[in-house]
């Protein structure tokens, strides 16, 4: 694996290390518009995010609840798409960010673009890894060998219904860290976190030494405190969203700071 590559692994193994939960916030590449979702991400990294998802907006988003469907549609409506998520990649790097940054984003658009040249053009641009919801495992294979022909992380997600089979073979074919979603249906924030989490935590745990972060309803400084007594990183998407679009355009970069900042109990 190349360094670049490894740069996920390094940030987790730093941040345990170190003691610390790593933050990991979710914004929709093009939302408000493509200009404006950079100055958030460099916001978002500048107020203390350890590792950034950027959202390929999808006219279809199966996984995501109505915070992120909106912003997808905006940055549709608004001519985003692939190519520009992995421009917007290249730009921030061009710029001087050295965070984790990874694309999320559903297969229809990465088949359409190709695999092979997704991958290589995504490690041109400095793009460290993907998350594929739609993906099954057991049909990853092409993007798997793409994956590791250019030193990127394939991140598999795995939920509380997922079989012992499926969190084996999810630990097994991915690298860089497990996606955990902490509850079963769609992304939204939540006011609290499951009382299970810590079995389905532990569960997973018994089947692989990868670090794994918990998405999926996380809002407050003390589900962030929550996970980091179970896991090493705490992804938030919805919430973030929902901080975003309750301010003018212009503010929203500001917002994005100050909403890391609360959820590091800053």
């Amino acid at each position: 694996m190349t360094t670049t590559a490894s740069r996920i692994g390094e940030t987790f193994a730093r941040l345990r290390h170190e003691g610390k939960t790593a933050l990991m916030p979710f914004h929709t590449a093009g939302y408000p518009t493509l200009e404006s979702s950079k100055a958030i991400i460099r916001s978002l990294i500048e107020a203390g995010a350890d590792l950034i998802e950027v959202g390929i907006p999808f006219s279809d988003p199966i996984a995501d609840g109505s915070s992120v469907q909106s912003t997808g549609q905006i940055a549709l409506e608004n001519g985003t798409r692939l190519k520009d998520c992995i421009e917007l990649v290249r730009q921030l790097r061009s710029e001087g960010v050295t965070a984790p940054m990874l694309l999320m984003g559903y297969y229809n658009p990465v088949l359409k673009y190709g695999v092979e040249r997704y991958a290589a053009d995504c490690a041109a641009a400095g793009v460290d890894g993907f998350i594929v919801p739609d993906l099954p495992i057991e049909e990853s294979d092409s993007l798997r060998r793409a994956c590791e022909a250019h030193g990127r992380d394939l991140i598999f997600m795995v939920a509380p219904t997922s079989t012992d089979d499926r969190l084996v073979a999810a630990a097994e074919r991915g690298t860089g860290f497990l996606y955990c979603v902490s509850v079963t249906g769609v992304t939204g924030a939540r006011d609290k976190m499951s009382d299970t989490l810590g079995a389905y935590i532990g569960r997973i745990r018994s089947h692989t030494d990868l670090p794994l972060a918990i998405g999926f309803g996380i809002s407050k400084p003390e589900h962030v405190r929550q996970v980091g007594e179970i896991a090493e990183g705490a992804i938030v998407g919805a919430a973030l969203i929902n901080a975003l679009t309750a301010v003018p355009d212009d503010e929203k970069p500001a917002k994005a700071a100050e909403f890391v900042r609360y959820l590091r109990g800053e």
